[in-house]
């Protein structure tokens, strides 16, 4: 359960199997695939769902959902050759580390919602889920629109640059198509408030954390994004982020 987290008008909850799932899918499907094209009423499943925990951000009047994302639970790390990530990434290096692992994936919030405190709860029932199942990554791919890199080529150069992970669990490249992240001399720093204005909000939020990225960025034709694999190791996250992080805490990522 996730008792005690709610804030005003707002509340997070794991969702049941048949209605719940759905309208998770449902949401998924308009923030992924459909993309304000007139056609949102498809379902966006995969068989990923039926081994995941799927987490809703509700409004508390009405019950309209405003965020979801799913969790896989992983009980040491040479289990993540079953994760989502893997099949894009080459994650050797992660399935050495003897440890318990979270993969959040499908992370989306409803279109027009911009409510700083959605993320904020959905932040604090994930650090809920990483004490209660002591974990010590969690890792996850972060997605950015579109398939061409132009646009995104500032906060790639920032990655490239100061956030790329450790080789001991580096990613190694498995996905046919691939962008190497172009590592910039330091004479020629990326504008770095400019690069996380051009971020997902979920991947600042990682990054605020301490969280590394694989080397390169994935091209997804499917989902039409281009992603990098994100990981954090729980250990790392700085005290103060750790403990505003805790449970019951929706203030969390301010």
């Amino acid at each position: 359960m996730l008792d005690g987290l709610a804030h005003d008008r707002l509340q997070v909850r794991f969702a049941g199997p048949g209605a719940d799932l759905r309208a998770a899918q449902r949401l998924r499907f308009r923030a992924f695939r459909a993309r304000g094209s007139a056609e949102a009423a498809g379902i966006d499943g995969d068989e990923f769902d039926a081994r995941a925990l799927h987490v809703l951000v509700e409004e508390i009047a009405g019950g309209r959902l405003l965020c979801c994302f799913r969790l896989l639970h992983f009980t040491q790390g040479r289990d993540v050759a079953g994760s989502y990530s893997a099949q894009f990434y080459d994650l050797a290096g992660l399935a050495r580390l003897a440890a318990p692992m979270i993969e959040m994936g499908r992370f989306c919030v409803a279109e027009g919602v911009h409510d700083p405190d959605v993320l904020r709860l959905a932040w604090a029932a994930l650090a809920h889920r990483v004490a209660a199942s002591g974990a010590a990554m969690l890792f996850g791919c972060s997605s950015f629109r579109g398939t061409d890199a132009a646009p995104h080529a500032e906060a790639f150069a920032l990655l490239g640059a100061q956030h790329v992970a450790p080789r001991r669990w580096r990613p190694r490249v498995k996905a046919p198509g691939v962008l190497r992240l172009p590592p910039r001399p330091l004479r020629d720093r990326p504008d770095r408030p400019a690069a996380l204005r051009a971020m997902p909000p979920l991947l600042r939020s990682y990054l605020a954390m301490g969280a590394r990225v694989s080397d390169h960025a994935v091209v997804d034709r499917d989902l039409d994004t281009l992603h990098v694999f994100t990981g954090l190791e729980i250990r790392k996250v700085p005290g103060a982020r750790a403990r505003r992080l805790g449970p019951g805490s929706p203030a969390g990522t301010a």
